[in-house]
């Protein structure tokens, strides 16, 4: 499977929000696989990780987010859960977790249900190793400043204000990851 020949799918080449998710997935995805590389004992898929990494964003295009080229008519909340029916309309049910359960540290029902957020009610948290390990890399990096990696007191800031929850189980990935 070839990540870019499916973003090509739904993404016009020379558009600005294909320039802006190359960029950032192919960030995520290196994130991704240095970490899973220092990790053998954790048997991680690599290959799986290098492919859903680059696809995790693929359902940003549905969203309204302007500043990242797209003018789509969902919240950008959307975009996880909307990515995930995408990659399963392509085939690949195991994808479409890493696309839906990336938002965040992950988005319990709990949280659907009391923040009344437009999103589907299931749980929405990942699970797998790999999937913890994506959505914990994307953290590392935003699609509106391409050219740095976020500072980790930023990254527990940025989640702060969705609850401590969110830093703290930030902080549980980054001492499985990071070992700190």
């Amino acid at each position: 499977m070839d990540p870019l020949e499916i973003i090509r799918k739904y993404y016009a080449v020379d558009s600005e929000a294909y320039r802006i998710l190359v960029i950032h997935s192919r960030q995520v995805t290196d994130k991704a696989v240095e970490i899973a590389k220092i990790h053998p004992e954790m048997n991680l898929d690599i290959p799986f990780i290098e492919e859903a990494a680059m696809l995790h964003d693929i359902g940003v295009f549905l969203c309204d987010a302007p500043d990242i080229g797209c003018y789509g008519e969902a919240e950008y909340i959307c975009h996880g859960y909307l990515g995930a029916d995408l990659m399963r309309s392509e085939g690949y049910p195991r994808h479409a977790l890493v696309c839906e359960r990336h938002t965040g540290t992950g988005i319990s029902l709990d949280m659907i249900e009391k923040r009344q957020l437009p999103l589907p009610h299931r749980d929405m948290q990942p699970q797998s190793l790999e999937e913890l390990l994506i959505c914990f890399a994307d953290k590392f990096y935003s699609k509106t400043k391409l050219t740095t990696e976020k500072p980790v007191e930023k990254i527990r800031k940025s989640l702060s204000k969705y609850g401590e929850e969110e830093v703290l189980r930030f902080n549980d990935w980054y001492k499985l990851f990071l070992g700190e």
